[in-house]
């Protein structure tokens, strides 16, 4: 176990030397020498190290050569590309893009939730929807943003796909972090709310296709008032 901490310390540290562009990608990684001197590990560590990058494709070996970096377009380790594409100018982009990831997943969600949802699922919806709307007059970020993402999770369950959640759930730390982002500003709180009545309408009714496009039309809503409210630098 403790060696298994070592390992994961190292890969961690060369990861962030990576993102940093302190270890350009395209470029050679230094020898095994020079790394394990610089870490201040043996050869065995740092092997294991470099295989656990290698197994996300941040790292490729080169037999008789070394090691080389990737391109992030590359890599398959979800929490290795969002530390990349989240440090410094590539943040905006993130939030842009994990935004149209949602869509991507949640317009087919909300279609089958009008199909498959049940009246608990129903209830549940209306009352995380009233605690939007109390939370938004009462200007409650932490509450607004327990009952928004609350709301999402009972209709990512409501589409009965056990395989929509599971597409979600290892993002859902940053999606956590983006929406009390967002939800800071009360115009986009607001519109969230306006929204998300839509996108229950639209389940209630039992028409798959009206639930897509209020689904659709939210998150167009939400990548719009992102780049209006937040990622447009001010003045």
């Amino acid at each position: 176990m403790p060696r298994k901490s070592l390992v994961s310390q190292v890969a961690e540290t060369v990861l962030d030397q990576i993102v940093r562009g302190e270890l350009p990608v395209g470029g050679p990684l230094p020898t095994e020498a020079e790394l394990c001197e610089a870490h201040g590990v043996s050869r065995v560590t740092l092997r294991e190290a470099l295989k656990t990058l290698q197994a996300q494709n941040v790292v490729r070996a080169a037999p008789g050569v070394g090691s080389y970096v990737n391109p992030v377009e590359q890599w398959t380790g979800l929490e290795a590309v969002l530390r990349a594409t989240s440090a410094g100018a590539g943040e905006d982009l993130t939030s842009v893009q994990l935004v149209e990831v949602r869509r991507m997943i949640e317009t087919g969600a909300a279609a089958l939730a009008a199909t498959h949802r049940d009246a608990t699922d129903l209830e549940q919806l209306e009352e995380l929807l009233e605690r939007m709307r109390g939370a938004h007059e009462r200007a409650d970020v932490p509450g607004f943003v327990a009952a928004d993402i609350a709301f999402h999770d009972v209709l990512l369950r409501a589409s009965r796909n056990p395989f929509v959640a599971v597409l979600l759930e290892p993002l859902s730390r940053v999606l956590r972090e983006k929406r009390e982002q967002t939800s800071a500003v009360p115009q986009i709180q607001a519109h969230a709310v306006e929204q998300h009545a839509l996108v229950l309408e639209g389940v209630r009714s039992g028409d798959p296709e009206r639930a897509r496009r209020a689904m659709d039309a939210h998150l167009q809503q939400t990548a719009e008032d992102l780049r209006r409210y937040v990622l447009t630098p001010p003045g």
